[in-house]
C-alpha cells in the first residue's frame, strides 16, 4: 500500500496534522494526483544536488501536464493549470528549494503515520506540539496586530498635528504681517486668543501622541522581551529537535512576519519621531514637549531596531553533507557541505550588497581542542532576496570544504582528553550593514558540529550530536563532552524511535522500546526515569561484546536503510526480543511457525527462528546464522524467507518456514515482496540464487544454530550437494549460538 494511501486511512486527528503540511508551497492536490511518482523519487540526495533537483522538477511539470490532459472537469483542469504556474515561477531558479518541501513533507507523514502505529507520542514531542504553544502563537498574532494599528493610527495622528501647525503657522503670520496700528483693536485681540487657542490645541495634540509613542515603544520593548525572543528560541530549540529526527521543523515563516511587522512598526515610529522633529524646525514655543521627550524616545527606538535586527539573524539550514542529508552537524574533511542564514527582518531600505562571512571555530581558546581546521573554499557570499521567502534576505553556501591545519611540530593542542566525535566545532556568520543612519553588526553561528576524517567515524559523529541537541538548548557550549550530563530513559528512547521513523519509515512500539532498554539497563529497565550516562551509551562495550549499545542500534538502522525496508515497513520484524522472549512466543504455535528479530551478537544481522515439533511432543527452536550486509546484498530477504532449503539425511529438501508468528501464512505476508522478476538475458535458462543450511551431527551436547551459506547457492550447486551429501543427522535441537 502507497504511503498516501495509507494517510488516508488515518483517523481525523492525524489528518489534521497531515493538512498543516501542504499550503502553496506543495498543495495537496499535486500530492494526491501524483502520489505514486512523489513516493518513487530521491528527494532527500535532490534536496543537496541542484541538477538532480532541476530534472526532478521539469519530470514533476511533465506528470502533471498529463495528469491535467486526462482530467475531464473542466474546474480541476483549471486549477491544475493554475498550480503548474506557480510551481514553474517559485522553483525554476532553486530547484533544491522545492525538493526539500517534499521530502519534508514525506517525512513528516512517515512520523505521522509511524505515530498512528505507536499509539503515543513521546513527552518531547507532545510539548512540541501542545496546545498551549498554539494558543501562544494566537496570542503573539493578536498582540503583534494591535501594535501595527497602534502605530498606524499614530500616522493620522501626526499628519493631524502637521495640518494643525499649518493653520497655526499660516494665522501666526497672517497676523505678523498686519500694521502695527491694527494690532491693539479689538479684533486683533480677538485673534491673538484664537491663535492662542490653536497653538494649545497644537500643544495637546504633540503631548498626546508623544505619550502614545512612550505607550506603544513599551509595548513593543515588552514584545519583545516577553514573547518575540522566547518564540526565537523555541523555533531554535525545536531546530535542534528536528535535527536529531524530531518533528518537521515549521513556524520560520510566521516567526519571520512578526519579526517584520515589528520592525516596520518601529521604523514606522522612527519616521514619526523624524517628522516631529521636523516640525519643531518650522514651530516651537516655551515648555514644547518634542525637544524634551524626543531624545529619550528616538535612542529606545534605536535600541530596539538595532537588538531586533541583530536577534533576527539566524542560521536556517545547519550544516550539512549532501551525501548524508538526514545527519546534520557532522562535517568529514575535503568534503562539501552547505548551510544557510537567513534575515528574519524585511528592510527594503538596506544596500542588498550584503556580505556574509563564514568563520570556523572563532574565538576557541587554544589547547580546546586537539585538531584545528580552516575554510578551503570561498567564505564569503552576498545575501539576496528569494521569491518565496516574501523578500526577506537569505544567504546560501553550498560548497564549503574543511581542511585540517598541518602541524610542523607534531603537537596538536589538548589531545587525547576527548575522542575525534566528543570534540565539538562551531562555524560563525558575519555581516554589517547600515539602515536609516544606524549601523549593525549581525553575527550567529550553527550549533556545535563534529569533524570526522574517515566515515568509520560517523556513528560515533551522530551519537554526540543526538546527546547534545537533546540534553541542552545552549547554541555554544563546545565544552559540552567534558562532562556530559544523563540522558532519562523517556528522552533516550523517544530519540531512539525517532531514529527509526527517520531512517527506517517506521518507530519503535512500546515492547521494542523495552526491550532496547532491558538491553542497555538490565535490571534498572522498569525505571523510566532511570539516568544513562553518555558512555554506557556510546563508549562502553556491552558486556561479553566487542562493541557498545549506540554501535550495535546504528548497524541495524543501517541494515533496515539498505536491505530490509520493504519488510520492516511492513511490520513483519518483531526484532528487539530477547532469545528467551522469542521461546515463550513460539513454544504454543503451529509447527514451522517463525520470527524475525536482530542479532543480539552481530553487528548488523538478522535472523529467524523457527520451532518443530518431535514425535515424542518435545518443542525444538533452531535458529538460522545471522543474514549481515553481504548475505543481504546477493538475495533479498523476502526471497531467502521464500526459498530457504534446510537438507538431511535422507530427506528431501524443503523449506521449515510456514508461517509468521503469530500465524500468518509465509507467502500471504511476503507474496507481494518477492522479487519474481525473470531473467532479461533471454538466450539463457534464469537462475535463482537459494540460500540453504546443512544440519550436521555432532558428538558433542552443546546446541548449533543453522549456517546460512555466503552467498546463497544457484540451482545447479544445489541439485549438485543433493545428490552426493549424505548427512547422518540426529534431530534438531534448540540451535542457539548467537
Amino acid at each position: 500500500m502507497s504511503q498516501w494511501k495509507q494517510i488516508q486511512q488515518l483517523e481525523i486527528r492525524l489528518l489534521e496534522h497531515v493538512d498543516y503540511l501542504y499550503d502553496d508551497n506543495f498543495p495537496m492536490d499535486i500530492r494526491q494526483g501524483l502520489a505514486g511518482w512523489i513516493e518513487a523519487q530521491d528527494w532527500d540526495s535532490a534536496v543537496n544536488d541542484e541538477s538532480m533537483a532541476l530534472v526532478l522538477l521539469t519530470d514533476l511539470l511533465s506528470q502533471l501536464e498529463k495528469v491535467r490532459s486526462q482530467e475531464q472537469n473542466f474546474l480541476q483542469r483549471h486549477n491544475m493549470k493554475i498550480i503548474q504556474q506557480q510551481l514553474q515561477r517559485k522553483y525554476t531558479t532553486n530547484p533544491t528549494a522545492m525538493a526539500r518541501v517534499i521530502s519534508t513533507c514525506l517525512r513528516e507523514e512517515r512520523r505521522i503515520l509511524s505515530s498512528a502505529c505507536t499509539q503515543e507520542q513521546g513527552a518531547l514531542e507532545k510539548s512540541l506540539q501542545s496546545s498551549v504553544a498554539l494558543e501562544r502563537q494566537k496570542n503573539m498574532d493578536n498582540r503583534v496586530g494591535i501594535i501595527r494599528g497602534s502605530v498606524q493610527l499614530m500616522d493620522q495622528v501626526v499628519k493631524c498635528i502637521e495640518d494643525m501647525q499649518d493653520d497655526f503657522d499660516f494665522c501666526y503670520k497672517t497676523l505678523q504681517s498686519r500694521e502695527s496700528t491694527d494690532r491693539t483693536s479689538e479684533m486683533m485681540k480677538q485673534e491673538v486668543t484664537r491663535l492662542q487657542e490653536m497653538l494649545n490645541r497644537l500643544d495637546f495634540k504633540r503631548k498626546e501622541i508623544l505619550s502614545k509613542m512612550d505607550v506603544v515603544i513599551k509595548e513593543i520593548d515588552d514584545l519583545m522581551s516577553s514573547q518575540l525572543n522566547p518564540e526565537l528560541q523555541d523555533w531554535k530549540r525545536r531546530q535542534q529537535i528536528a535535527a536529531i529526527g524530531g518533528p518537521m521543523l515549521t513556524g520560520l515563516e510566521q516567526l519571520q512576519s512578526w519579526f517584520t511587522v515589528t520592525a516596520q512598526s518601529l521604523f514606522q515610529i522612527k519616521r514619526q519621531l523624524d517628522k516631529l522633529g521636523e516640525l519643531v524646525v518650522k514651530v516651537t514655543y516655551e515648555s514644547d514637549p518634542i525637544p524634551l521627550q524626543k531624545p529619550q524616545l528616538d535612542e529606545r527606538v534605536k535600541y530596539l531596531i538595532y537588538h531586533l535586527i541583530k536577534s533576527s539573524f539566524v542560521v536556517e539550514k545547519q550544516p550539512c553533507m549532501p551525501t548524508h542529508p538526514q545527519k546534520p552537524l557532522i562535517i568529514k574533511t575535503g568534503v562539501q557541505f552547505t548551510t544557510k542564514v537567513r534575515l528574519l527582518v524585511k528592510l527594503p531600505e538596506v544596500d542588498y550588497q550584503l556580505k556574509v562571512k563564514t568563520t570556523f571555530d572563532k574565538d576557541l581558546p587554544p589547547g580546546r581542542v586537539s585538531r584545528q581546521f580552516f575554510i578551503l573554499t570561498n567564505n564569503t557570499k552576498v545575501m539576496d532576496i528569494e521569491d518565496y521567502s516574501d523578500g526577506c534576505l537569505s544567504v546560501e553556501f553550498r560548497h564549503l570544504q574543511l581542511k585540517e591545519k598541518k602541524y610542523i611540530n607534531g603537537t596538536k593542542g589538548n589531545e587525547g582528553l576527548l575522542s575525534v566525535t566528543e570534540e565539538l566545532h562551531s562555524l560563525s556568520f558575519e555581516a554589517s550593514f547600515t539602515v536609516q543612519g544606524l549601523t549593525i553588526d549581525l553575527e550567529t553561528c550553527s550549533l556545535p558540529l563534529v569533524v570526522i576524517s574517515n566515515v568509520s567515524q560517523l556513528p560515533g559523529g551522530w551519537a554526540s550530536v543526538m546527546w547534545y541537541n537533546l540534553l541542552t538548548d545552549e547554541p555554544r557550549n563546545l565544552a559540552f563532552f567534558g562532562n556530559p550530563p544523563r540522558a532519562s530513559w523517556t528522552q533516550l528512547s523517544e530519540v531512539l524511535s525517532w531514529q527509526f521513523s527517520t531512517f527506517a519509515g517506521r518507530g519503535l512500539n512500546k515492547e521494542q522500546l523495552a526491550m532496547l532498554g532491558e538491553k542497555l539497563l538490565g535490571q534498572h529497565a522498569a525505571c523510566s526515569d532511570y539516568q544513562v550516562s553518555w558512555s554506557k551509551f556510546a563508549k562502553e562495550n556491552i558486556p561479553g561484546k566487542p562493541f557498545s549499545f549506540w554501535m550495535w542500534l546504528d548497524s541495524i538502522l543501517e541494515l533496515i536503510k539498505k536491505h530490509l525496508l520493504p519488510v520492516w515497513n511492513e511490520n513483519y520484524i518483531m526484532g528487539f526480543v530477547s532469545k528467551e522472549m522469542e521461546r515463550a512466543l513460539l513454544k504454543g504455535r503451529e509447527p514451522g511457525t517463525f520470527l524475525l528479530r536482530f542479532s543480539e551478537s552481530h553487528l548488523g544481522g538478522i535472523t529467524f527462528t523457527w520451532v518443530e515439533h518431535s514425535e515424542n511432543g518435545d518443542v525444538k527452536f533452531n535458529s538460522v546464522e545471522p543474514y549481515t550486509k553481504n548475505r543481504l546484498s546477493a538475495l533479498p530477504f523476502a526471497d531467502i524467507i521464500r526459498d530457504y532449503k534446510v537438507i538431511t539425511d535422507g530427506v528431501v529438501p524443503e523449506n521449515p518456514l510456514k508461517f509468521l508468528y503469530p500465524d500468518i501464512p509465509k507467502d500471504e505476508a511476503f507474496g507481494r515482496l518477492y522479487n519474481s522478476q525473470p531473467s532479461k538475458v533471454h538466450p539463457y535458462i534464469p537462475s535463482t540464487l537459494i540460500p540453504i543450511s546443512e544440519m550436521r551431527s555432532s558428538a558433542s551436547s552443546t546446541p548449533h544454530s543453522c549456517p546460512s551459506p555466503e552467498p546463497p547457492m544457484t540451482p545447479g550447486e544445489f541439485d549438485m550437494l543433493s545428490e552426493n551429501l549424505c548427512f547422518d543427522i540426529d534431530t534438531m535441537s534448540s540451535p542457539y549460538s548467537e
